[in-house]
C-alpha cells in the first residue's frame, strides 16, 4: 500500500467513529424511543433533534458528508482488500473479511434508507410528522423488512467492530491483553445496540404507527429495487 493512503485512511477511521459512530448510536436511540414511547416518543426525539439550531449545517458536515468520503473511500478499501479467510480461518481474520462485507452492505442499505425517508420528505410524499407511519408501510412488508433485519445488523457489527480495529489503529489498546477487553467490550455494544434497531423495527410494524397509514396512501408501498 502507497505511503499517500495514509492519511486518507486516518481519516476514513477516524469519521467512522467520530462523527459517524456517535450518530450511529443517537439514531438508535431516536429509534428506540418508538419501542420505549409509542408514536409520540418517536415524534417528540425528531421533533427535538429537528430544532436543533443550524441543523442544516450540523447535518451537512457532520453527517452527510463524513458519510460520503467514509462510505466511497472504504469501498476503494475494501476493492483492494485480500480476504484471505481461506488461508487463514481464525477470528481476527474472519472479522477483518466481515468488516469489509458489512461496510458494503451498510453503504447500500444507508442509500436505500435515505432514499426512502430524508428524499420522500424533501419530496413531499411524506412529512417528519408522518415518518414513523411511513416506516410501518416499509416494514410491514416481509422482503423490505427482512432486508432491514439483514442491513441493520451488518451495520451494527460494521460500526462495532470497526471501533475495536480504531482502537487498535490509532495505539489506544496496545497489547493482546488491553485488545481482548476491548474486544469483549465492542461485542457487548453490538449486541445492545443490535437490541435498539431491531426492536425499534418491531415497534414501527405495530399497528399505532398505522394509524396514519391513510395519509400516506398516496405515495404508496416503497419496495426494494
Amino acid at each position: 500500500m502507497s505511503g499517500n493512503s495514509y492519511l486518507p485512511r486516518k481519516l476514513h477511521s477516524l469519521l467512522g467513529v467520530i462523527p459517524l459512530g456517535l450518530f450511529f448510536i443517537e439514531h438508535a436511540l431516536t429509534n428506540y424511543s418508538a419501542f420505549e414511547g409509542g408514536r409520540e416518543g418517536f415524534l417528540d426525539s425528531v421533533h427535538g433533534l429537528h430544532k436543533l439550531p443550524l441543523i442544516f449545517f450540523l447535518e451537512m458536515f457532520v453527517i452527510w458528508l463524513p458519510i460520503l468520503f467514509h462510505g466511497v473511500y472504504g469501498l476503494y478499501i475494501a476493492y483492494q482488500s485480500n480476504l484471505n479467510t481461506g488461508r487463514f480461518s481464525y477470528g481476527r481474520n474472519w472479522a477483518f473479511a466481515l468488516q469489509r462485507i458489512t461496510g458494503v452492505i451498510t453503504f447500500i442499505f444507508v442509500i436505500w434508507h435515505v432514499w426512502n425517508t430524508r428524499v420522500q420528505v424533501a419530496l413531499g410524499h411524506t412529512t417528519y410528522d408522518e415518518i414513523g407511519n411511513h416506516m410501518h408501510q416499509i416494514v410491514t412488508q416481509p422482503l423490505n423488512f427482512t432486508l432491514y433485519v439483514i442491513a441493520v445488523i451488518a451495520a451494527v457489527f460494521h460500526f462495532s467492530n470497526g471501533l475495536w480495529a480504531f482502537l487498535v489503529s490509532w495505539g489506544i489498546t496496545v497489547g493482546p491483553r488491553a485488545q481482548r477487553v476491548s474486544s469483549n467490550i465492542c461485542m457487548g455494544i453490538f449486541v445492545i445496540v443490535s437490541v435498539l434497531f431491531l426492536l425499534s423495527l418491531f415497534a414501527f410494524r405495530s399497528d399505532e404507527f398505522a394509524s396514519a397509514a391513510a395519509a400516506g396512501a398516496a405515495f404508496g408501498p416503497v419496495t426494494f429495487g
